[in-house]
């Protein structure tokens, strides 16, 4: 099994527990915790060597893991979460799966995600405008994430999974070649 495909197994199954009727905890809480215990855990060297080297037993990790997450409030699912992470050895792929679990509840919420880089910071009406257009051309409600890409020349090129909608003007030249060397 690949690591994305482990990724993704351990983020359906928190997804399972945060969406079931009557959970505790909402997804963006989930989201929020995770992150917050990622960012301790990559902020420091000693807790990683601790919850990632094979030497220190599965028990002591756990009260690390515990001491942690009480210390910070996390939520008892997330807890839980990070507990079958750490005695899975999973813990090294926190990222991955805190991607994947919010893939995961933006699908199960009807959301696609959209990957948008422009050449310049586009204005939030401009984003708006962006979405919706995007949405009408994909047939999907969109959560975008907008990025500086320096290396274009002007436009946008949006990703939405595997399609990608190329507005730039390297692309809008791209085409033209492409229909100048039919023609010719």
């Amino acid at each position: 099994m690949t690591l994305s495909a482990v990724a993704t197994r351990y983020a359906h199954a928190l997804a399972d527990v945060v969406t079931a009727s009557g959970s505790p905890l909402g997804a963006e809480d989930a989201v929020a915790q995770l992150k917050a215990f990622e960012a301790a855990l990559r902020s420091s060297l000693e807790l990683q060597n601790a919850l990632t080297t094979p030497a220190v037993p599965a028990a002591r990790k756990r009260a690390v893991v515990g001491r942690i997450a009480g210390v910070m409030k996390l939520s008892q699912i997330v807890r839980n979460f990070l507990f079958v992470l750490v005695d899975h050895r999973r813990i090294t792929s926190l990222t991955q799966i805190i991607h994947s679990f919010e893939l995961t509840i933006e699908e199960r919420l009807g959301f696609a995600r959209a990957e948008v880089s422009s050449a310049r910071q586009l204005t939030e009406d401009q984003q708006d405008e962006l979405r919706v257009r995007l949405e009408q051309s994909s047939g999907k409600r969109l959560r975008a994430r907008y990025t500086v890409d320096r290396a274009l020349i002007g436009g946008v090129v949006a990703r939405i999974g595997s399609t990608i909608y190329n507005g730039s003007v390297r692309g809008q030249l791209d085409i033209l070649g492409r229909r100048m060397r039919a023609k010719g």
